[in-house]
């Protein structure tokens, strides 16, 4: 079994899921669960709240570098236009 590590914590699913989509298309497996920050705050309602960003170990320094890349200015990117 791969070890699994925690790459992000986000507040919503909405960005989780977003994260997700950012890792994805650079080919790298990752999935989000909740977390048990503020654990009860939503009556057990795992849908709201912060989740994790989770992917393989081997994985994981290259799915920072992508999500770091994704957030760089667009000029330091290369992409002038944005």
């Amino acid at each position: 079994m791969d070890d699994l590590v925690v790459i992000e914590t986000v507040p919503t699913a909405m960005e989780a899921g977003l994260v997700c989509g950012i890792l994805r298309n650079v080919g790298i497996r990752c999935f989000d669960r909740p977390t048990n920050f503020a654990a009860g705050a939503n009556d057990g309602w795992a849908l709201s709240g912060w989740r994790e960003v989770v992917v393989r170990s081997e994985d994981a320094d290259e799915a920072t570098k992508a999500l770091a890349e994704q957030r760089a200015d667009p000029v330091e990117r290369g992409d002038p236009q944005e």
